[in-house]
């Protein structure tokens, strides 16, 4: 979907398809019939716009083959569906029934993740709809802390730097111009935003900025407003927002919130839970760990890194960090002009709730999608934008 900013430019929202993995580009195809196409005639747009994940299989395919590249942009014409981000962290298994660490790997040491994202570039440049001349990529921060030190830093950097270059010249190429977003995230090298601050600034402005994750931004208990005056301070772009709610456990000592996050403990995806005591920051890789007695302090509250569908809190006594996400989108579009004018909707753990809340039917998860993107349309006319036709 399109809004129209005050100022008159002009603010995409989509989301992410990595809530319907697939490995290969049969499978992609497929999601864009039973899903995105759905979801967008649920909500009664001519136009939805997606985050796609295209993973490593489905890449090599596209990139290597012009015919197939040219039958992906016929049918995101044809369902009404358009590209103007892509999701370049997860590299491929993201459907596999256990995920956790796996979707770090390959990381910035590892020259595969420098090939798969200079041709996630190369692709983005052909499939941009034809009035948008730039393209943004998230990706992983740029690694899991475990191994990260001096040495792991630079080679990233060299990796990083070498990327700018080849897309410095797909822009010569194509006329497109595409940035790529590192995405900071709970656990990783680059935890939060004031982690990102030497990254990024080391690394060409006009192809490098952030990908601001309000998930991971309340499950580190940043503040908004302080984190993105910061990154405005130090001339750090946000070249997109994933728009997502944490877990949050107001009073971990309490027996039903206990027996509420052990029901959501499942081993697919990390959840990285924090607490905040005294102006220090605790945390754990897992839901399972933090309940372990002793781990954490319990006498704050709890936030996890756990994507709960925006429209839909869990039902008390634990709720969601989707005032976080109000208060951002605020700063980020509320004023005179939009801090950033990419817009994600990332809810991709619906299959990893509980079997009770876990939709059951291909239409119960289309309805879910279009609900999110509805209270996250409701936000943006609320500050001002307007839908688009």
């Amino acid at each position: 979907m399109r809004f129209r900013h005050p100022d008159g430019s002009t603010v995409h929202l989509a989301y992410c398809t990595n809530v319907h993995p697939a490995e290969n580009l049969d499978g992609v195809l497929a999601q864009l019939r039973d899903h995105c196409e759905p979801v967008r005639r649920r909500l009664g747009t001519e136009c939805l716009a997606i985050g796609l994940w295209l993973a490593r299989d489905a890449v090599g395919a596209l990139s290597t083959d012009p015919a197939a590249l040219r039958g992906l942009r016929t049918e995101l014409d044809r369902r009404g569906l358009e590209v103007v981000t892509l999701n370049g962290f997860p590299y491929q298994g993201f459907g596999a029934e256990e995920v956790e660490h796996r979707v770090y790997r390959p990381d910035w040491t590892d020259p595969e993740r420098l090939r798969y994202t200079s041709d996630l570039a190369g692709l983005l440049a052909r499939l941009l709809p034809s009035d948008v001349a730039e393209g943004t990529i998230s990706t992983l921060p740029p690694a899991w802390r475990t191994g990260s030190d001096e040495t792991a830093a630079a080679t990233a950097h060299t990796a990083l730097t070498e990327l700018a270059r080849r897309l410095d010249w797909l822009e010569s190429e194509t006329g497109r111009s595409i940035r790529i977003a590192l995405e900071p995230e709970p656990g990783c090298a680059v935890e939060t935003t004031a982690d990102s601050f030497g990254p990024l600034a080391a690394l060409p402005g006009h192809r490098f900025g952030l990908c601001l994750n309000t998930c991971h931004l309340a499950a580190s208990f940043e503040e908004p407003e302080a984190a993105l005056a910061a990154l405005e301070r130090t001339g750090i772009a946000v070249s997109k927002v994933r728009l997502s709610a944490a877990l949050y456990a107001g009073d971990p000592r309490d027996p039903a919130v206990r027996s509420a996050l052990a029901a959501l403990d499942e081993p697919r995806f990390l959840h990285q839970t924090r607490a905040r005591a005294a102006g220090t920051l605790h945390g754990t890789d897992g839901l399972g760990q933090a309940l372990a007695r002793g781990v954490l302090p319990d006498a704050v509250h709890w936030r996890a890194h756990f994507h709960v569908p925006l429209h839909a809190p869990p039902a008390p006594p634990l709720s969601s960090t989707l005032e976080v996400l109000v208060e951002t989108l605020t700063v980020l579009v509320g004023g005179p002009r939009p801090v950033t004018r990419r817009l994600e909707v990332e809810t991709y753990t619906w299959r990893a709730l509980p079997p009770g809340l876990r939709p059951r039917a291909r239409t119960q998860l289309t309805d879910g999608i279009a609900a999110e993107l509805t209270l996250a349309r409701d936000l943006l006319t609320d500050l001002g934008l307007k839908e688009l036709p």
